[in-house]
């Protein structure tokens, strides 16, 4: 026993004074049994870990009464009834409140929905489904075949997996159908060819699925026959990130595609004729398929094709693809240097774009004349944040919600040249007339202006106690939510924070797509440093500015935000001192071999390549962790079942920090995915135990002890 005690010694001060060198490779990287998802040792480990934290952060006076309140809020029943599709003259939605934590699907009239009265038929109670078949089922969404909108391809994740089961249901009898098309748990990709044909991407077995573990096949299965049968009209290759087909209705025409995604942010886009033959498009392999609409396919450029600007909307004849001829691309919109287009979406003669024009949100109508395309302006409050929620198949009505940080989201509808109607509104739900909200921009390292919103107490005198949120990667966006849905995930923490007299920032650095392709590209691969180096900005402007006091500030970040904050306290432990890291990837030279990784190559680079690994070792966080003076204490937070990001991650993290002294807070929910919490439940109790977190490390109220458990033991 001394023997192993002095060499489990040995190998945890090694890795301590050699961050980099210990974990280059699997054979020194003492933690590597943490990354057995469901391996005995290393589900005891967490279980310690959440016991942990529970203790320290559950008897804080503020926890019970944050968890409550969270809960209250997320359960309200007087939220809004989303519109997820409309359904030609019906609205489809799933509701959850604390009678139905993981919803109920149902449908209403489009007429009694926009009279703000919808007469509400349930189509599937997900909470007794699951209780009747014991599975713990998490909606993940419907396709249902236009315009009958009869048979609907219906996917359930258990426990909130990226895979699902995928069953066939029939909207007018209310049940699923005997003997209709069904697939077993798996990352598959399915989609209505027609109504006895679907195309299908699933695991099939070996060699079946990407390196990244999506679908590499794409068949077509004939109702009533095996799926041994079906044919296969498409195949990519292994390194490829996935293979699907997909199918949009435009008019009378069903148009069926097909897409190898070589990359994360590369696609090759196929036109499939009647007899399953394909057309090669002629789209950029790095544009965004976006919609069809009057026999135009449209795309976003995300790079510039001839004289045409990056960040564009083009479109070509699909009629004159088929046909054998090579139409030019014609420019539908080009958005100025401030704007970039984040959404579109077409109804039957209108295309709905949502711009970001300096982050704020804006819609505008364009539509097809003999001069071409024109831009409507719709009447929209400013300074807001948008989002398109649906538009109708017929008609022209679109649903887009309307929301800002002190503003909680009011739902309209808008068609055609009609002024907006208001459908409904959240109720607020806290006194926003006592707090202030403004955009600010920082300047970064290299001259970039970097633009962040703060909220705080309008009589707020002095410096305050900081919360930083921020994102920075695959052109995702972020844009200031109601207070109660801040941050991402984690909300209404942002909320709590506030009205307990703090500050909450949300940190709009590149990396993101708040100013299109450029933002993007500016923080991508081996110029991943400028994100870190907005975020460092911003945060010593709100220093200099007398907002945020120097010794409390907290930042948080989770999946690609997790990887962010991780580098950032790295880099500078002097500047933050709590850590919210959420679903992170952490180990960026093993982050390819686990679980979807391989498919972020174009984001981050190829540590098996020695050119992009010498520009990720600068900055992985795993690799970089070390025993300094002072290191900020860090809060992970994550769920067993995310089969996107690893959970090693965050655990060979918290082993670590743990090896080196440093305070380290964990929770690992059961069940969730990659979101994190299946019900409202695990959202309100993660909020309150942020809340505690925060209270404890920045300000100092530790109302016991902070967590203290048995290390993890080296390998």
């Amino acid at each position: 026993m001394l023997i192993t005690r002095l060499a489990a010694a040995a190998v945890l001060a090694m890795a301590a004074a050699s961050p980099l060198a210990a974990q280059e490779t699997d054979a020194a990287d003492p933690y590597l049994w943490l990354e057995e998802i469901k391996g005995e040792r290393a589900l005891e480990q967490v279980e310690d870990w959440n016991a942990a934290t529970e203790a320290a952060l559950t008897g804080a006076p503020e926890f019970a009464l944050a968890r409550a309140w969270a809960r209250q809020i997320l359960d309200d029943d007087r939220q809004i009834a989303m519109p997820d599709t409309i359904h030609g003259d019906r609205v489809v939605s799933l509701w959850r409140d604390a009678v139905n934590p993981r919803g109920v699907w149902r449908t209403a009239s489009l007429a009694s929905y926009l009279a703000g009265t919808p007469e509400w038929r349930t189509l599937i109670d997900v909470d007794a489904l699951g209780r009747e078949e014991g599975q713990s089922w998490v909606w993940h969404g419907a396709d249902c075949l236009a315009p009958e909108y009869t048979r609907c391809l219906v996917a359930l994740s258990p426990g909130g997996t990226d895979a699902d089961v995928l069953r066939e249901f029939d909207v007018r009898e209310g049940r699923f159908v005997a003997g209709g098309f069904t697939l077993p748990e798996a990352k598959s990709s399915v989609a209505w060819f027609d109504r006895d044909t679907l195309l299908v991407g699933t695991d099939e077995g070996e060699g079946s699925m990407t390196a990244s573990g999506y679908p590499r096949l794409v068949r077509l299965w004939q109702r009533g026959t095996p799926f041994s049968a079906a044919r296969l009209i498409a195949q990519g290759e292994q390194a490829d990130v996935s293979m699907r087909g997909f199918s949009v209705l435009d008019g009378e025409r069903r148009w069926q595609f097909v897409n190898r995604s070589p990359s994360f942010f590369t696609n090759r886009l196929s036109l499939i004729r009647a007899d399953g033959s394909l057309v090669e498009l002629p789209v950029p392999e790095d544009a965004s398929f976006e919609t069809v609409l009057g026999g135009e396919l449209i795309a976003r450029l995300n790079a510039p094709l001839a004289k045409i600007p990056a960040g564009s909307l083009v479109s070509w004849s699909l009629a004159g693809i088929e046909a054998g001829r090579a139409p030019a691309p014609q420019v539908i919109f080009s958005p100025s240097a401030s704007q970039a287009i984040e959404e579109v979406a077409a109804s039957e003669q209108n295309l709905w774009v949502k711009l970001l024009d300096d982050v704020s949100g804006k819609l505008i109508r364009l539509t097809r004349g003999s001069a071409g395309w024109s831009v409507h302006d719709v009447a929209l409050p400013g300074n807001s944040t948008l989002s398109l929620a649906a538009t109708s198949g017929t008609g022209d009505i679109a649903f887009v919600t309307v929301e800002g940080m002190l503003t909680p989201p009011t739902l309209y509808a808008v068609n055609g040249t009609a002024a907006p109607q208001a459908i409904a509104s959240e109720p607020a739900q806290f006194d926003a007339t006592r707090f202030a909200v403004e955009q600010r921009f920082a300047t970064s390292k290299d001259g970039t202006k970097v633009p962040y919103y703060i909220v705080r107490p309008k009589d707020a005198k002095g410096p305050l106690a900081t919360l930083i949120h921020a994102y920075g990667g695959f052109r995702a966006a972020q844009t200031p939510k109601y207070l109660t849905a801040e941050p991402y995930r984690s909300g209404p923490l942002g909320l709590f924070w506030v009205e307990s007299g703090n500050a909450y920032v949300l940190a709009n650095i590149r990396g993101g797509g708040e100013y299109g392709p450029r933002w993007h590209d500016a923080a991508l691969r081996d110029k991943r440093q400028n994100a870190f180096d907005d975020f460092h900005a911003v945060t010593e402007d709100l220093i200099a500015s007398g907002i945020a006091k120097a010794d409390a500030i907290g930042i948080s970040g989770r999946s690609n935000g997790g990887a962010l904050v991780g580098a950032l306290a790295n880099q500078r432990p002097d500047l933050y001192a709590a850590v919210i890291s959420g679903s992170p990837l952490d180990d960026m030279r093993r982050y390819t071999r686990l679980l979807a990784g391989a498919s972020w190559v174009g984001e981050y680079g190829d540590p098996d390549v020695p050119g992009d690994w010498a520009f990720l070792r600068q900055w992985s966080p795993y690799q970089n962790l070390k025993a300094v003076p002072g290191y900020p204490a860090t809060f992970y937070y994550l769920s067993t079942l995310d089969d996107r990001v690893h959970p090693g991650h965050a655990r060979k993290m918290a082993a670590r920090h743990e090896a080196l002294g440093q305070t380290v807070y964990y929770r690992e929910y059961r069940e969730g995915g990659h979101s994190v919490g299946s019900d409202h439940e695990e959202d309100a109790t993660r909020a309150a135990l942020l809340l505690a977190f925060l209270n404890r490390e920045l300000k100092g109220d530790a109302g016991s002890e902070a967590p203290a458990p048995a290390p993890a033991p080296a390998q």
